[in-house]
């Protein structure tokens, strides 16, 4: 896993994909020419500052993780939300309802109970609150919420049919990206087994990396204003933040 300082040439812009993981946050890099070829940089950043803090600044950030929370409960969780899961299909319990904005300091699963947050949620709150007491509109202008599994339906035209945590599903994945008609993802394959014999599984899963992986398609695809996002005309938070998820 790389650690060495970000370059840029002039004029070339610098993508980001960002997943958390249990050690903090992946980060692929990617510096992108005319025909979308590159190098990739892997790092592992510890908190979600340190994402935003990375030197140079990516021109897009494309990250899985709630920007823009309601507050109050919605059946559902957010129009975004709801929206992904009609795209997702069979993989639409890959979409979690979002915590409401008053359930944030929540430290105990007993305290949600009830209040239509998931386990699965509730395992990511420490990090979505992270997000949500960092960003603001000013930040949304490079950094975009986005979805792994709306990014591998938009390469490979279809959900995927496996789940990411099993290999058949992690195989299923790594063949969209290396199918991708576009250079983006050459060498994927040794790629992500480079990154993953340089730390530990208790730190990064392999499904963590695929999935930062994916969303530098996003964030290709973002910059070349070829992205879209649901619902295609977003609202906003009490913070002003947009709720929209892009794909």
């Amino acid at each position: 896993m790389s650690s060495a300082p970000a370059t840029r040439e002039p004029g070339v812009p610098l993508l980001a994909g960002v997943d958390g993981c249990r050690a903090g946050w992946v980060v692929v890099l990617a510096q992108v020419d005319a025909q979308d070829a590159q190098g990739h940089q892997v790092r592992l950043c510890t908190s979600f500052a340190d994402v935003l803090c990375l030197e140079p600044v990516p021109a897009v950030i494309a990250v899985d993780m709630p920007i823009g929370l309601l507050g109050e409960p919605q059946p559902g969780g957010r129009d975004c939300d709801r929206l992904a899961r009609r795209l997702l299909g069979r993989r639409a319990s890959s979409v979690f309802t979002p915590p409401t904005r008053p359930l944030l300091e929540a430290t105990r699963y007993e305290h949600v109970r009830g209040h239509g947050l998931s386990i699965q949620a509730f395992n990511i709150l420490a990090k979505i609150r992270e997000v949500d007491r960092l960003m603001t509109p000013a930040l949304q202008q490079h950094v975009y919420e986005a979805h792994p599994e709306l990014a591998f339906r938009t390469l490979a035209g279809h959900p995927m049919q496996q789940r990411k945590k099993t290999v058949a599903g992690r195989e299923e994945r790594l063949r969209v990206l290396e199918q991708a008609p576009y250079p983006l993802f050459q060498g994927i394959r040794a790629a992500c087994a480079h990154t993953l014999r340089g730390c530990q599984r208790t730190q990064v899963a392999p499904d963590d990396v695929l999935d930062a992986y994916v969303l530098v398609g996003t964030a290709l695809r973002i910059w070349h204003v070829q992205g879209r996002r649901v619902p295609c005309v977003p609202v906003c938070d009490q913070k002003g933040l947009r709720m929209e998820i892009w794909y």
